[in-house]
């Protein structure tokens, strides 16, 4: 897609159009990004909520601003406490994973700071399709239909449950492609939002509600809790790829594992033709050791100092353990020191890169009665092991794997890209710049190239229509390969660039219901 006046790109269709209309009242690239984020909380639950967690690049037209909006573990969990109930692990789904919602914080910061419209105007869209229903989107059906048969099995009887049936799945509804849902639970959460400024949901009657149901269902998260979270403005970090830089949000993210890798690869040639095994190969091995490093290193950056994995002499050592043959990974020695992604920009210059998360489709299962806020199950993500920086901790955010990305170049931007999909983030962060930078892809042929998915050890996931050769090779060279995988693996993107002569050029992911909307 082609434009000058605006452009919003997401992964569904009628989201896209709400973001775009704020454009076309007069918003800002903010406004935009914004509106179509609240919409999808209504319209894509599948994969983001109320209840879940947001972070933002954000392009002034002049300057890169960073906005971590995850929020953090209950106070008062602990190692202990999973101990005391006979665990060895932290569970996905439940009270025990369910982390601080950010997301709602997020939205009026952001705005409070950029936005040009009025707050509640960006709930319009939400609000509509909320109380007078839409029909579910191909992909978003898909992943209903799967979420359905998994809360109706035996784990997910309980009393903590209830809200998720009730408000996902009430009598007579199937989730089909054209079906038609509606929640006036979510319009009355969203309006509260909006009027308060999000102010209601962190310590009036909304906080009030959560901290209620979580003490009479067994949950840990207070009103306090709540009361204690604010976003975090951070200065972004960033890599030189091909006379760019790539930019990201630093820990407690996991964009470090795409810009040590993009790092990695810097040091290294890679063939002329990207359908050969080496333009696989060598990319598959930065990713693992960057993986490897941010398993061990990486936790909340407020809680402690961590490793500087980008240093020019660090990276020097990881590129020399790539050879010919695949390698497990393990991590250095470096000195010390469900989700949705949207992208939008407006004619001024203003460029956004914005994603938002529940995890694991609904998040948690969690869904406070009475208000459609699904809590989301990042806390999943904390590690048990003691003295590992992401160790779980009460007041403490986990180690994230929703990550905005964004590339300039001679200090102006490109534009703000995204790659969604648990651990396959960074993993679609580096195959989309090496199609973008090295192969000279534009931003639709970028995201259609089939790609590839490390998910541990040796074990490496092709999707359909790569090259079948490639599949052989790799395994000559001792990756153990699952070739013509299913593409629900492999992450969902947008892209926005912006050209010298200021149009803007965007694309749109075809593994979802997704579209580039602009005028």
């Amino acid at each position: 897609m082609y434009a000058r006046g605006g452009m919003v790109a997401t992964s569904q269709p009628l989201a896209a159009q709400a973001g775009l209309e704020m454009l076309k009242q007069g918003g800002n690239a903010i406004d935009a990004a914004l509106c179509t984020a609240i919409a999808l909380t209504v319209l894509e639950p599948t994969s983001n909520g109320i209840g879940g967690d947001a972070f933002c690049l954000i392009w002034d037209g002049k300057t890169l601003h960073g906005l971590n909006g995850s929020g953090a573990a209950p106070n008062g969990i602990s190692p202990e406490t999973l101990k005391e109930q006979g665990l060895e692990a932290i569970p996905t789904h439940g009270w025990l994973p369910v982390t601080v919602p950010g997301a709602p914080r997020s939205w009026a910061d952001l705005h409070a700071r950029f936005g040009r419209l009025p707050f509640e105007k960006l709930f319009e869209p939400a609000l509509h399709y909320a109380r007078n229903g839409f029909p579910l989107s191909p992909r978003v059906a898909h992943l209903w239909q799967r979420s359905s048969q998994l809360f109706s099995s035996a784990p997910f009887g309980g009393s903590e449950f209830a809200g998720w049936r009730n408000t996902f799945m009430p009598i007579s509804f199937q989730p089909r492609a054209g079906t038609i849902w509606a929640s006036e639970d979510h319009a009355r959460t969203l309006e509260r939002i909006a009027h308060s400024k999000a102010e209601d949901f962190y310590s009036g009657e909304l906080a009030t509600k959560i901290d209620r149901f979580a003490r009479e269902t067994g949950g840990i998260l207070r009103h306090s809790d709540l009361e204690q979270h604010r976003s975090e403005w951070v200065q972004p970090i960033s890599t030189t790829y091909r006379g760019h830089q790539v930019w990201e949000i630093p820990p407690s993210g996991q964009g470090i594992v795409a810009l040590e890798a993009l790092g990695i690869l810097e040091g290294l040639a890679l063939p002329s033709d990207r359908n050969s095994v080496q333009a696989v190969h060598f990319p598959l091995e930065a990713v693992k050791l960057a993986f490897a490093d941010a398993e061990r290193f990486i936790g909340d950056s407020r809680f402690g100092r961590m490793p500087d994995l980008l240093e020019p002499d660090y990276l020097q050592e990881r590129r020399a353990l790539i050879s010919e043959a695949a390698r497990f990974p393990e991590a250095g020695r470096p000195k010390p020191g469900g989700t949705v992604y949207l992208c939008a920009a407006d004619s001024s210059g203003m460029m956004v890169s914005f994603i938002q998360s529940n995890y694991m489709g609904f998040g948690s299962g969690v869904v406070v009665p009475g208000t459609g806020i699904a809590l989301q199950n990042r806390g999943h993500n904390f590690s048990l092991e003691s003295g590992h920086p992401n160790l779980l901790e009460g007041g403490k955010r986990p180690y994230h794997t929703i990550i905005p990305g964004f590339l300039t170049k001679d200090g102006a931007a490109v534009g703000p890209f995204g790659v969604m999909g648990g651990f396959m983030q960074p993993q679609g962060h580096v195959q989309v710049m090496v199609n973008t930078l090295e192969y000279g892809l534009g931003p639709q042929a970028a995201l259609n190239a089939p790609r590839w998915r490390w998910t541990e050890g040796l074990n490496v996931e092709l999707e359909r229509g790569m090259p079948p050769e490639i599949a052989l090779e790799l395994q000559k060279r001792g990756h153990q390969v699952v070739s013509e995988a299913d593409s629900g693996g492999f992450g969902c993107g947008q892209i926005i660039w912006r050209d010298r002569d200021g149009t803007l050029i965007g694309g749109s992911d075809p593994r979802a219901d997704g579209c580039v909307a602009a005028f």
